[in-house]
């Protein structure tokens, strides 16, 4: 029997949700009514690549909780959209457009930012681009793009953050990672790169706090895939139109984990879906066995049936939601499958069970792809 990622993802979410429905009714029924709870409030939040994706559903989710939002990308159409959307939600909102590859322009955000909503709590890290194409077929210029914004970008972010809350000895760094900066696939070595270099920077910064006693934090939370506009405005020269390897979630899931990681800034990273959890372990224990299955899997899980439509409008150089363009919001084209929920990202937050659930799935994913003798793979 084959048994896909996406299998044993589910049956890992599935064993969270019979736990979670465990509790006795009577517990239930003696509860106090629901708080609306605001933990940010009056404190002040920078998240970079705000204008979509999983930036913008978490400079909402932050809206929510009280905070005063910076929101920090190129695009003014997307910007001033998602700013709206933080203020109904609660929150108060700055819009400030800057290229995050650029480290005058992030340091000027910066200072702009501290002296129209006040010193800065929290700084998030999203903002990044792609390019879904062969390692050959990516120019130079392009792949070093790609890493200017991915991973220059974080350091650019993270370096303006520090330089202001280090003085004050408090804040926190959430940088926005991915399970592909452990778990690389083919088609994106550029993205693949880029937020493995977030990894080792992090972990390096995170050390030099330790070493000061600084309580100043830094963090990360690695995404699963997710569905968001990078797949419809990333440039891709791909022969079909790219997509998010399933499992797929909303990026609110994401933005959910981000929040949480702001308030609880102290743990070294944060594992957002089941699927993050096996990607990564999976490789770690059985590296072999993820490489063959990837190498085969994977061209064609990045990509749907419909046929691409030559080389489509992209933000690697300029956003497709600058002067002249439309907003593209949170969402990407795929809502149809993805997940609002994630139990296993709930249940990550205790680190010691999540540890014990991502290893027993591990071992199952690993024994699963492991082929059968006699057979050819």
């Amino acid at each position: 029997m084959v048994v896909s990622r996406s299998d044993v993802v589910s049956f890992l979410e599935s064993l969270v949700v019979l736990r979670a429905t465990r509790e006795p009714r009577r517990r239930r029924e003696h509860r106090r009514p629901h708080r609306v709870r605001r933990p940010f409030e009056g404190r002040t939040v920078v998240v970079t690549g705000a204008s979509a994706g999983v930036g913008r559903a978490t400079a909402r989710a932050f809206g929510a909780a009280g905070a005063r939002v910076a929101l920090l990308a190129r695009g003014r159409v997307g910007l001033e959209a998602a700013a709206e959307e933080v203020r109904r939600a609660g929150g108060e909102a700055l819009v400030v457009p800057v290229d995050m590859a650029v480290p005058w322009m992030v340091e000027e955000a910066a200072d702009r930012v501290e002296a129209r909503l006040g010193p800065v709590d929290v700084w998030v890290n999203v903002a990044f681009t792609s390019v879904f194409a062969p390692f050959l077929s990516v120019a130079p210029e392009e792949y070093e793009r790609v890493t200017d914004v991915t991973y220059l970008g974080c350091v650019n972010g993270t370096r303006a953050a520090l330089r202001r809350m280090l003085p004050r000895d408090r804040g926190a760094v959430v940088q926005v990672g991915s399970a592909l900066g452990e778990a690389s696939v083919p088609l994106q070595a550029a993205y693949c790169g880029a937020k493995h270099a977030v990894n080792g920077f992090t972990a390096s910064v995170r050390l030099e706090l330790l070493h000061r006693h600084s309580r100043v934090a830094v963090t990360v939370v690695q995404l699963p895939a997710v569905n968001t506009p990078q797949f419809s405005w990333a440039l891709s020269r791909l022969p079909h139109r790219p997509r998010p390897v399933a499992p797929v979630y909303q990026p609110e899931v994401a933005a959910r984990a981000v929040v949480h990681a702001a308030r609880r800034p102290r743990r070294k990273e944060y594992r957002v879906g089941a699927s993050t959890a096996v990607a990564v372990l999976a490789r770690r224990l059985v590296p072999g066995l993820v490489d063959r299955y990837v190498a085969r899997t994977a061209y064609d899980s990045q990509q749907t049936g419909e046929p691409a439509r030559g080389e489509d409008p992209h933000n690697l150089w300029a956003p497709l939601d600058g002067p002249g363009g439309r907003d593209h919001g949170a969402h990407g084209d795929f809502d149809d499958e993805a997940a609002a929920h994630s139990p296993y990202s709930s249940l990550a937050r205790h680190p010691a069970v999540a540890g014990a659930a991502a290893a027993g799935a591990a071992a199952l994913a690993a024994r699963t792809l492991r082929p059968r003798r006699g057979t050819r793979r």
